[in-house]
């Protein structure tokens, strides 16, 4: 019997950087929770962001945001995950060195950008629906959960920061605009087994959608791995079972045949 069911949002749930929600998954959250089924949103978006976006049931649901760095319930953080402050300081000062490349800094509350790039920040506030503020270092912010590299097609052009990275943190492309870093550990796939200690849930009780790298691990976690049709190979390659392309509702159609 499935007890907890985790899902990605940006080209899982819905296309990437869409604000809206189709209403057929939020009922179908809602049947989930009236069966005493648990289910978590797990996403490289911050909590404000997953929190707007499922605004009609974010009392109903958990969030796994910035790639597991964060969890936590509608008004509570319930597990922070900070990065080392060194190595955040030299990775905004790699990203920053690369004209290719914006970096974007994340703590608890906020996104933070130090280029007034108007499309992203207009991106973000209205696309993701998302907090992000405008400020003058980078290196100055305090208690980093995530770092992200953004370009408007990242795929290769970031490889020499997985390179130098990799050993010291989670590095993973996740969608062709971002690279995301979080400390080495974090992920949705710790942060889902979390969620599954404290409610004594096991791996064959849970179930899992996502649709590029950042979603490896968390595939790892549950015995039903599914990737929607449109996902990466990586995440092809990981995941157990396929499911039907975001925009034919892959994933509606799975919790509606578990319904």
């Amino acid at each position: 019997m499935i007890k907890l069911i985790a899902s990605d949002v940006d080209g899982t749930l819905v296309g990437d950087g869409e604000g809206k929600l189709d209403k057929r998954v939020v009922e179908a959250i809602k049947a989930l929770h009236d069966k005493g089924i648990h289910f978590a949103v797990a996403s490289g978006r911050q909590w404000v962001s997953i929190e707007n976006v499922f605004e009609e049931v974010k009392n109903k649901i958990f969030y796994i945001s910035d790639n597991g760095a964060y969890i936590g319930i509608n008004g509570r953080s319930l597990f922070i995950n900070k990065m080392d402050e060194i190595t955040a300081k030299d990775l905004i000062l790699d990203i920053r060195k690369d004209s290719e490349l914006i970096a974007m800094v994340a703590d608890e509350n906020s996104y933070y950008i130090e280029e007034n790039n108007e499309f992203l920040i207009d991106w973000i506030r209205g696309g993701y629906r998302g907090r992000i503020e405008l400020v003058e270092d980078l290196t100055k912010i305090k208690n980093i959960i995530k770092i992200s590299a953004y370009s408007e097609s990242v795929y290769g052009k970031a490889d020499h920061i997985i390179a130098k990275y990799c050993d010291k943190l989670l590095v993973n492309y996740a969608g062709k605009m971002w690279l995301d870093c979080t400390a080495k550990g974090v992920s949705k796939g710790n942060a889902l087994r979390k969620l599954q200690e404290a409610f004594d849930i096991s791996e064959n009780e849970t179930m899992v959608f996502g649709d590029q790298g950042n979603d490896v691990e968390i595939f790892k976690a549950a015995y039903y791995s599914f990737a929607v049709g449109n996902a990466a190979p990586v995440a092809k390659e990981a995941a157990r079972f396929m499911a039907d392309s975001n925009e034919n509702a892959g994933v509606l159609k799975i919790l509606n045949y578990l319904l």
